[in-house]
C-alpha cells in the first residue's frame, strides 16, 4: 500500500515520465537511506523533512514529497532492524521487482 502511495507521488512529476524504472527505484531507495540515517541520528519523526532537506540531497526536488510518506514506515522498524539492515537496500530490491 505504502508503495503504491509513493508511486502516486512521484509518477505524477513531469521528471518522474523522463526517467528510468531503475533511476526511480534508486532515488527512492536514497530516500529511505536518508530516512534511517535521520533515525539513527535521533531526529524526531515530524521532523525529518527538515532535517533530510539540511543534508542537500542530489535526488530530484519532488522525490522530498515521498519523505513524509516514507518516514512512518522507517519509524515503525524495531531499532535494532533500523541499525543492522540496509532498508535502503531493501526497498532498491524490492522496487525493481514491480
Amino acid at each position: 500500500m505504502l508503495r503504491i502511495a509513493v508511486a502516486a507521488v512521484l509518477l505524477a512529476t513531469p521528471l518522474a515520465a523522463q526517467e528510468t524504472k531503475e533511476q526511480s527505484c534508486q532515488y527512492q531507495a536514497d530516500v529511505v537511506a536518508a530516512i534511517q540515517k535521520a533515525r539513527l541520528e535521533k531526529v524526531k519523526e515530524r521532523d525529518v523533512p527538515q532535517a533530510v532537506a539540511d543534508t542537500g540531497p542530489t535526488w530530484p526536488e519532488s522525490y522530498n514529497n515521498a519523505i513524509p510518506l516514507i518516514t512512518p514506515w522507517v519509524y515503525e522498524q524495531k531499532m535494532r532492524d533500523v541499525r543492522k539492515k540496509d532498508l535502503g537496500a531493501a526497498w532498491l530490491e524490492l522496487c525493481l521487482q514491480q
